[in-house]
């Protein structure tokens, strides 16, 4: 039987989640800075963010299958300890191919965000997972969120070299922490690391609740990625023409999903993650209708992110307790399969963010992130039949 965490084990795991995936995020509003500095082109240095992304796949493809065979506190601190080194790195790139070599490994180790939600998932009390997984994505939401205002604060104080190696120091202190305070024992696993990773692509082809939950969270992503890489590009530009600092500000706009994403884990808990992850998706929606109105208003602009990163970040916590909730034993693998593939198709949106941006402006922009939203709903489909999902899993031989 799977032991509790200790007390105040999964406030840990929310600041790791947070501290972690920050970093994928942190450079953006410093983007123009660093290609300045760098001289290169805002085209190379706007691949930075797509780099990370591109780590964080690999990280969930090879390293999230991990906390099925190895303790949390020696996971989570070695990876905790190799993302401070990475970061070192970054710091002190001299050119963009150094740099943008130093994000794919600062994405691959920042996937301890995600080991992080799903060791507080399979923890959880009984009747408990959703609330568990909340908590954890909240820590991850703020992460995301305020690393774009602390980076672009950093950046104008300090550069964004030192600015670096502030989150990594940040990322030491975690992996002390873990390495303290997480449990020590191995979770128990009848199949070895490599037959792990093997199994990987049958899942997604023999169990269709994951299947629905890929194609779903994957199109909010693409919206969410797309949004916030073209809103900081946007900005940057005329008529607009603001600062990092000021970009980075906007990013306090998302606040609501940190105080939504408890009560999200609450509802999931007690009802279906469908009706939470349809409701959560339309309100994103709606979001970007304000957004794409325009950004010469800066509260229609705040109204619009803050409702736009709630519906995103509450959906995505409901959709992972019920990729969790398919197999607990084996959530690390059912999870290593869905963020690859949720992560994939964000690095797309990333990656076409600018020459969408360029080729039909920000209210084209918007429309391409509402429609995604629109079709998320649609693929959500109705309530996963766990119990025989469960079976499927456990008894792949008696189909």
């Amino acid at each position: 039987m799977t032991r509790s965490l200790p007390r105040g084990g999964t406030l840990l795991l929310a600041a790791t989640a947070g501290t972690a995936i920050a970093n994928n995020y942190a450079v953006q509003p410093a983007l123009g800075v660093v290609a300045a500095d760098l001289h290169v082109s805002p085209a190379v240095i706007g691949l930075v963010p797509t780099a990370a992304l591109v780590g964080c796949t690999i990280g969930f493809a090879l390293l999230l299958p991990l906390t099925d065979h190895l303790s949390p506190s020696r996971l989570v601190g070695t990876q905790l300890t190799v993302l401070a080194g990475a970061l070192t790195v970054a710091a002190v790139a001299p050119g963009a191919v150094v740099l943008l070599a130093a994000y794919v490994l600062i994405g691959a180790a920042a996937s301890v965000a995600a080991q992080a939600g799903n060791i507080a998932g399979r923890h959880a009390p009984p009747g408990r997972r959703g609330a568990g997984v909340a908590v954890v994505a909240a820590g991850m939401s703020a992460g995301i969120l305020l690393s774009r205002l602390v980076g672009g604060a950093l950046t104008g104080l300090f550069g964004w070299r030192r600015m670096l190696l502030v989150f990594a120091g940040l990322a030491l202190v975690g992996a002390f922490a873990a390495v303290m305070l997480l449990p020590r024992g191995r979770p128990h696993s009848d199949r070895g690391y490599r037959a792990t990773l093997a199994s990987l692509p049958p899942l997604l082809r023999d169990v269709a609740p994951l299947r629905r939950a890929v194609a779903a969270g994957g199109l909010w992503y693409f919206a969410f990625t797309l949004i916030w890489v073209a809103l900081a590009l946007a900005l940057a530009r005329p008529p607009h023409s603001l600062t990092p600092t000021a970009i980075g500000l906007y990013s306090l706009a998302g606040l609501l999903g940190f105080t939504v994403l408890p009560l999200t884990g609450r509802l999931t808990d007690r009802y279906a993650p469908h009706t939470v992850i349809t409701m959560s998706v339309l309100a994103a929606a709606a979001g970007v209708a304000l957004l794409a109105t325009g950004l010469n208003s800066p509260p229609v602009t705040a109204a619009g992110l803050a409702l736009f990163d709630a519906g995103c970040f509450a959906a995505q916590a409901a959709n992972q307790s019920r990729v969790i909730a398919l197999d607990p034993d084996r959530s690390g693998s059912l999870s290593s399969v869905y963020l690859v593939l949720y992560f994939t198709i964000g690095a797309v949106g990333t990656a076409l963010a600018a020459p969408l941006l360029d080729a039909v402006g920000w209210r084209g922009t918007a429309c391409a992130a509402i429609t995604a939203l629109l079709l998320a709903v649609a693929v959500t489909g109705r309530p996963d039949r766990h119990a025989a999902t469960e079976r499927l899993l456990r008894h792949p031989c008696d189909r």
